[in-house]
Parts: C-alpha cells; structure tokens; sequence
C-alpha cells in the first residue's frame, strides 16, 4: 500500500496568489482583452488561475484594467471566491500588486505574482517558485536561459544568489551579455513583502515602479534572493497573435507527448489538436487531422477516425467514430457503438453496439443498443420554436433516408421503411411505412421524349 505523500515546505504554507491582467494588449488587434484570448480552448487567464489554484494557493486576487467587466466575469466564473481590483493608473508592476495589498495584508506566508498573459506555467513550476521562501530566502524569482536574451530583464547573480534584476533598457553592456533572463513571476515571503513594495521607487527608464526592484531591496536588508529555473516554451508570454499561436504549439506538443505516453496511438500527432481537458484511454488509436474541444473523453479501445471534430462529448469503450464525424455537446457513444462517415450528433446516446453508420443527423435523441440508422436519417428535433426528443428502442433498425419527426418513439426491434417520414410512434417489433405508393406508368418516358422532339422540330 502506498505511503500518504509528505506535503512540503512550501505546500504547508499559506499562500495568496496575485494575477496581474490589467494589460490592454493592443498587439493583438483585438477586440477582446489580450488575456480572454485561448489556448487549447481555455482563455490565457484560466490557464493561470487553474495552475495557482493548483499549486496551494488559497487566495487569488486578480487585478484588472478599468472598464474590464469582461474579465472581472471571466475571473469569477473561473473562481467564484476570488478578489478583483482595478489598477486605474499604468504605473507599473509593482504598483499593480499594490493594488491588491488588501488581499495578502491578512497574513499570507507566501505571495506569489503571476501574470495572465503568461499561461503555460505549471502548478508544479509554481510550487518550485514557493520552495525557496520555505527555505528562509525573502524573494524568488523564475528565470530562464535565453536562446536570444533581447528584450528581457536579466538576472544578476553572485555565488550562487540572485542580487538583482535589470530591465534591458537600464542595463549595462555587461549586463545585456548576461543569458539568464527574467520570466517575470515572482513569489515574496508574506511577512516582508509589503514593505518591499512599498519602498519601491520610479528612478527608472519608463518612469514606473518595477517588481523587479524588489530583489535589490530585499539584499540590501540582509535578506536572500533566489532563483528558481525553468524552460524557456514553459514562460513565454503573449502578446500578438503571432506568440498566442506558439504557445498554442507548445501545448499541443507537450499534450501529444503525454497522450502517448500514456498508452494512445496518434498516427500523425502533429495533425490533431486536444483540449486542455481531453482525456484519452489506454489503446485508443486516433487517425490524422482530429480537433477536440473542451469536455472530451474517450474510453480505452476507442478508435477515432481521421477528420473528425468533438465538443463535450464521450465516446465509450471500443467505439468507432469518424472518418469525417462531428460529436457536439451531449453526445454519447456507448461501448463497441459505431458513428460513420459525415455523422453528427449533439445530446443524444448511441446505445452499446448501436451503428450509425453515414450521412445521418442524430439530435436530441436515445438510441437503444444494436439498433441500426440508416443512411440519410434525420431526427427532425426543432419545429422552430422548441427542441423535441426521439427515443429508438433497441435494435430497432431505420432505413435510409428517413424523417423522424420528435417528439416520437421507434419501439425496440421496430422497422421504418427506406424513405419514410414517421411522424407518429412505432410500436416494437413493428413496420412502420410513411411514404407515398409507388406506381409505374409504361410508355410514359418515350412519350414525353418524342413529343419534346415534334416541339423542338416545330
């Protein structure tokens, strides 16, 4: 029997966590804060507050521009008891934690600064930034090694400690040759960080008050900087389309990696995009060109063909879906159950075994086990007014081209004929015929072909 784990220095700590998302983010071209935009179907702010959550944080404040209820709302829904305040004025980083002293001066042992636009930071890499202030140091800071330092602070060091951070554009050339950079997040230990914020000034390039000067200041007091590392792809920010969309490759790459790793077989794994929350069984085997939205999952021995799109949906133990597929919101393939070529469907159940196998539309809908849908099938759900529901009872078998008109039952082991339009309910074991009478009229096309000609002559 495993062994309960240990929690660690910085896990038993209390910790509060301060998100600064009050940038406007004009690069992006956008109407929509920069921090609202999404990786993996997730906006760059709930990546950041998932993972502070995650790493032990019991307070999270974010601290938002003016006339962002937008991302107020955002921040609530994503964490119901978080604080927000508003940073009116642009006067910094440190000026933007400032704005949210009300959230720690309750007594945190850690303050942890992260930023909303910096959303692949992991849970762990935070619980990393927190393990120095357990060990005694005042400040830590995420740094990384550069592969062209441009543009970013960099960090100073001695023997092992970090004295100082400093801005690219009030750096010495000694100092700009330095590769370790600064990704920007930062923890401070609770019973100074106030005051370090606090004798923060402006003396600066932009005229701001920077974060960054906190490290100094700490030294100077005798206290212990550290550095915490970490990868490059883990810390990049975004700030146009251009970084949203290299995020967006690191995480799909790093997400392929663990799918599998995990026991599922991606046979073009560049060509398919997951979720944040995708979640892919042992033995699934998933073709090229795939696109999961959020709420997915797939059992073990699921196959998923290739060009197929799925939102909130599951999709049981050895099914078969695609090529070509689209399972929206509510969808759910039972065991062995098999969805075709240019099949959709949205809230409706594939009982175990059930096919369906092409060109049909299954919408709000309970589908018995076994049962059969014919090619071409439509469950007719909306009257323009509201949604209906049909139920087909199991092994129940449909034929092709056929209209079911809900609310409407097909009753377990029923027949609807090719080309019916069932309007009223089956009973089981029953055929049901909704379609005009064929009749044959002989001679009729020869007729019609000679008078054409006499019309045409004349």
């Amino acid at each position: 029997m495993n062994e309960p784990a240990q929690e660690s220095g910085a896990q038993a700590r209390h910790c509060t966590a301060i998100v600064l998302a009050a940038g406007e983010g004009t690069r992006m071209r956008s109407a929509r804060p920069k921090v609202l935009h999404q990786i993996a179907g997730r906006s760059l702010l709930e990546h950041v507050l998932a993972a502070t959550g995650a790493a032990g944080a019991e307070r999270i404040a974010v601290v938002v521009g003016p006339d962002r209820e937008d991302v107020a709302e955002a921040v609530a829904r994503a964490v119901p008891d978080a604080a927000v305040f508003i940073q009116n004025e642009r006067l910094g980083t440190a000026h933007a934690v400032l704005c949210a002293r009300a959230a720690f001066e309750s007594g945190a042992d850690d303050i942890v600064v992260a930023f909303g636009d910096t959303p692949l930071v992991t849970a762990e890499t935070f619980r990393r930034l927190r393990e120095p202030l357990a060990a005694g140091a005042a400040v830590a800071v995420l740094g990384f090694e550069a592969r062209d330092p441009s543009g970013y602070g960099r960090l100073v060091t001695y023997d092992g400690s970090l004295l100082a951070i400093r801005e690219e554009k009030d750096a010495t050339a000694e100092v700009q040759a330095i590769g370790l950079c600064n990704a920007g997040l930062m923890a401070l230990r609770g019973d100074i960080a106030l005051a370090l914020l606090k004798a923060i000034g402006c003396e600066n390039a932009q005229s701001e008050y920077y974060l960054t000067d906190v490290v100094e200041l700490a030294v100077q007091r005798g206290e212990r900087a550290a550095v915490v590392l970490a990868d490059e792809d883990e810390v990049q920010g975004i700030n146009d389309r251009i970084q949203l969309a290299a995020a967006e490759r690191t995480f799909q790459a790093k997400r392929r990696r663990e799918v599998m790793a995990g026991g599922a077989t991606l046979i073009a794994p560049e060509t398919v995009f997951f979720s944040h929350d995708t979640v892919v069984g042992r033995d699934v085997t998933i073709e090229p060109n795939v696109f999961f939205g959020p709420g997915v999952r797939i059992a073990d021995g699921a196959t998923v063909h290739a060009f197929s799109h799925f939102e909130n949906a599951e999709i049981g133990p050895g099914a078969e879906v695609g090529p070509f597929a689209r399972l929206r919101p509510g969808a759910k393939i039972g065991a062995k159950a098999k969805i075709g070529n240019f099949v959709e469907m949205k809230n409706a159940e594939l009982g175990e075994g059930a096919k369906v196998n092409h060109l049909t539309y299954v919408g709000d809908a309970t589908v018995g086990a076994k049962a059969n849908i014919g090619a071409g099938t439509i469950t007719c759900n909306y009257d323009g007014f509201a949604k209906f529901r049909t139920v087909i009872g199991e092994g129940a078998f449909v034929g092709s081209n056929s209209s079911l008109v809900a609310p409407v039952t097909i009753g377990a082991g029923a027949y609807v004929a090719s080309g019916s339009v069932i309007t009223e309910d089956v009973p089981d074991n029953s055929l049901a015929v909704a379609r005009g009478r064929q009749a044959n009229k002989e001679g009729w096309a020869s007729a019609r072909r000679n008078l054409q000609k006499q019309k045409k002559a004349g």
